[in-house]
């Protein structure tokens, strides 16, 4: 049965991840009128570091934030009525329970705490392997075999029918594992309005709506583009989205707040760490080549038009296991022959070092020059050589390996100094490994004042297909052009998507999208960035968002835990295409 009245529900976030700001919950209910509060706090390497928290001290392994966020703001939402929904219990949403009902008791309160389990198959991955299921890599192919024992954390991810069963039993507040980071705002939603498993545009909305709020003021102006062009960044405020009844939303934030909500930085997060144009979820698959948006005033848009395929067969597992150990040298090469004086350290480390290459499961070198001619300070004038070891063996990526960068500081290249931490042990890091798992052998456990429902999850079935949005789009822009960077049209957002990245690249205008879609091939991408010319690279249009998606298979390794880049979470590879610098037609440019 409905409760919207025809209303929409305000669902506000307070937490992208773990770690995110702690006066956000505060600040959402405080801020402004809201009907519920949500927050996603896990990622594919939050479930890695919760799995060493929770072996260091065990009954925990859920994020202890959220629960430090209860006690500012419990009592408030209990007397507004506000509705809380996270997925803060991680690894252990019982002990994340728990921890909140000793704040609930502290304070005299009697809020309903219910947790959604289910999603954790640590404890069972023998018996489903044995039962048929080889986990094979998403990526790869590959089965998990013998890797099984190395398992530290296996998750399935788990959609918004938990949570929704634990409202309908009264529940303030609700706990899952590793629910999905829409899911959890999907949930209120189809509490709220009553909606069916099979209302697929409705749910197709919602989780749009969730995508867009789940990491907090990512949707508000924060890694946003044109950034420039907001007035106020200093302190942004966290988004809401109102979820009508029909799956359409207006996302926005509570006045007086800093940064912006704008299309583009709606489009922006829309085009976060996604793949094709279907935007997978363990309840409805969202069409994002269907999705309208529409600047209603200052700080609200509207998405709507979402369309819904049913819920897919599968879900989706995520795993992670002990890769090994890692260790990494790092020296600053200054002023001129800067590739003989890499050359020379990597010849002379290899001296030094009591183990070769051929010893180690795994060898990186990275070279990394400035390009600066006659640099104008003495930082310009530095590039950095970095070799970078993986193996199982602990000793041999120890201080074997990082005393050998010691030993050659007097006797190597002029002006040797080392851009890194001094020499230590190796760090242990986990691998990341993506599988699926039909969805009828992973059912929710919902528990409810300790009584325990069990909740299946959706069974698949056909739809008819769905089309895209028909975008009405000019002719080419033709022209006399000037070089300058991409960055100054199109905007740009990357993340990570377990060993491969994503980028999505955005236009302004129509005619703009036109340009970029024809010129901003796989192939041309790859000459703009040498680090896709050896990979896979998949690219997937959405003319509605005058957007293009490009998914770098490979590109983080293992997974972001085990990256030797940089930026291992691929944060910044959409800047880095907007630096890039290509003749664009003058009667688009500014």
């Amino acid at each position: 049965m409905s409760r919207s009245s025809g209303q929409p529900i305000r669902i506000a976030n307070c937490s992208g991840f773990f770690g995110d700001r702690l006066a956000a919950a505060k600040e959402m209910v405080e801020g402004g009128p809201i009907d519920a509060l949500t927050g996603d706090w896990l990622a594919e390497l939050t479930m890695l570091i919760l799995s060493r928290i929770q072996a260091k001290a065990p009954g925990r392994g859920y994020a202890r934030t959220f629960v430090t966020q209860m006690e500012d703001v419990m009592g408030e939402c209990l007397d507004r009525g506000i509705k809380v929904v996270s997925n803060a219990g991680g690894l252990n949403p019982e002990g994340c329970a728990d921890a909140v009902q000793e704040v609930a008791d502290r304070f005299g309160l009697q809020p309903s705490i219910a947790y959604v389990a289910g999603d954790d198959l640590s404890d069972r991955l023998s018996d489903l392997i044995a039962a048929g299921t080889d986990f094979a890599h998403l990526d790869t192919g590959q089965p998990l075999g013998d890797l099984a024992d190395r398992i530290v954390t296996a998750n399935a991810y788990i959609g918004c029918w938990g949570i929704v069963e634990a409202l309908n039993q009264g529940a303030d507040i609700v706990i899952t594992g590793r629910a999905t980071d829409a899911a959890v705002v999907a949930g209120p939603a189809a509490w709220y309005h009553g909606w069916g498993r099979e209302d697929w545009d409705a749910l197709a909305g919602a989780i749009v709506a969730g995508h867009v709020i789940e990491c907090g003021g990512q949707a508000t102006g924060g890694n946003y583009s044109f950034f420039t062009e907001i007035d106020d960044l200093t302190y942004p405020g966290f988004p809401w989205a109102e979820v009508f009844a029909d799956g359409s939303s207006v996302i926005g934030k509570h006045d007086g707040t800093g940064g912006e909500v704008s299309i583009g930085t709606v489009t922006s997060q829309l085009l976060y760490e996604i793949q094709s144009e279907r935007y997978f979820n363990p309840d409805v698959v969202s069409r994002f080549d269907t999705i309208q948006l529409d600047q209603l005033e200052k700080d609200r848009v509207k998405i709507f038009g979402t369309r819904g395929e049913p819920a897919p067969e599968n879900l989706k597992v995520a795993m992670n296991y002990q890769g090994g150990f890692r260790n990494q040298i790092s020296v600053g090469l200054t002023g001129l022959d800067v590739e003989e004086k890499a050359e020379l350290i990597d010849r002379q480390f290899w001296n030094s070092c009591p183990y070769s290459p051929d010893d180690y499961e795994t060898v990186v070198r990275k070279f990394l020059p400035t390009h600066k001619e006659n640099p104008a300070t003495n930082e310009e004038a530095v590039a950095v050589y970095k070799i970078i070891v993986k193996d199982p063996d602990e000793r041999k990526v120890g201080r074997a390996f990082s005393n050998a960068g010691t030993e050659i500081g007097l006797c190597s290249i002029p002006g040797m100094f080392g851009t890194g931490g001094g020499p230590g042990p190796g760090q242990p890091f986990g691998v990341f490994w993506p599988a699926l798992l039909d969805s009828s052998l992973a059912p929710m456990d919902v528990v409810v004042g300790g009584k325990r429902t069990v909740v299946d999850n959706t069974v698949f079935a056909t739809a008819p297909d769905i089309e895209p949005l028909t975008v009405s789009l000019p002719d080419r822009p033709e022209g006399p052009t000037r070089p300058v960077p991409l960055g100054t049209l199109f905007g740009a957002r990357s993340g990570d998507k377990g060993p491969n990245a994503n980028l999505g690249i955005f236009a302004r205008s129509a005619a703009a999208f036109v340009w970029l879609s024809d010129f901003l091939t796989v192939d041309c991408l790859k000459s703009l960035m040498p680090e896709a010319a050896d990979r896979a690279v998949d690219r997937y249009d959405l003319p509605n968002l005058w957007s293009l998606n490009f998914i770098f298979h490979g590109l983080l390794e293992e997974g972001v835990a085990a990256s030797t880049r940089q930026d291992p979470q691929a944060k910044a590879l959409g800047e880095y295409l907007r630096a890039k610098i290509v003749d664009i037609p003058e009667v688009l440019l500014p």
